[in-house]
């Protein structure tokens, strides 16, 4: 389009220059022959195509009041329209929002929102937008659902429920939980290990192996285990074991004489 209007203008002015030595004999001659070839065209050619580029020129160059007295290919009355055409458009360009729907949420409020139903999971949306108007602050109890949805935040019940990894998470520091497992030895031979882990370090004490494990040998690998964590400042509470017939009544209440709870699985 701009490449357009700069030929366009390029040749007006080539045309203006050509025009500069001729005399107003010749420019009339000129004109009297054109507007004959024009007549011409208009007997021949039906309803003429003009691009936006036509039009503005048309638009540009001839004054309102000369329209009906010259020879064209359109109605005077279609530049007019045109013209009128163009000034709504500009004017609609101007008037349209640059940003379309409601205006974003200020940040703080996003931020008070997302701060009572974190501090106070049993608040509905509903609650909160309580509590905002409570505050003087102007904001729709939609909105506040839409932050929260927006956020991954789920309904106030669902937020009061607590799930398994959840818990874990809460009372890693408490857990330990101990296992027998199987190895092979370069020879072949079939070892059995015995091994506890920390849940909230993740850290794994193996604590002995044998070929033939007993309760007793459990019981003393769980004497050693208790020093060990003694001697580590370790804050376990809980003991999680399988149902193996190898963890006696014996191992159990060792750790219940030391305060752990032995928590059995249900395999």
């Amino acid at each position: 389009m701009l490449l357009r209007l700069a030929y366009l203008a390029a040749t007006n002015i080539l045309a203006t220059l050509r025009l500069l030595p001729m005399s107003g004999r010749e420019k009339d001659i000129e004109i009297l022959a054109l507007r004959h070839q024009l007549l011409v065209l208009q007997r021949q050619v039906g309803k003429p195509t003009f691009t936006a580029t036509d039009r503005a020129v048309l638009l540009h160059r001839l004054p309102a009041d000369k329209l009906r007295h010259l020879l064209l290919l359109v109605r005077p009355d279609t530049i007019l329209r045109w013209h009128r055409n163009l000034l709504k458009r500009r004017h609609a360009a101007v008037s349209r929002p640059h940003h379309r729907g409601r205006p974003p949420t200020v940040r703080s409020i996003r931020a008070l929102v997302l701060r009572l139903a974190r501090e106070n999971p049993p608040w509905g949306y509903r609650k909160i937008h309580g509590e905002l108007a409570a505050l003087g602050i102007k904001v729709a109890a939609s909105t506040v659902w839409e932050i929260l949805k927006e956020h991954g935040i789920p309904p106030a019940p669902e937020r009061q429920s607590t799930t398994w990894a959840e818990f874990l998470r809460g009372q890693a520091e408490a857990l330990l939980a101990c296992d027998l497992f199987e190895v092979r030895t370069l020879t072949g031979a079939r070892l059995y290990v015995f091994a506890v882990i920390e849940h909230t370090t993740r850290r794994i004490r193996i604590l002995g192996a044998t070929a033939h494990p007993t309760a007793d040998w459990l019981v003393q690998l769980g004497r050693n285990l208790l020093m060990d964590l003694e001697d580590a400042g370790s804050r376990a509470r809980f003991l999680i074991r399988d149902r193996d017939a190898k963890f006696t009544a014996g191992f159990d209440a060792l750790f219940a004489d030391a305060g752990l709870e032995v928590v059995k699985t249900g395999i």
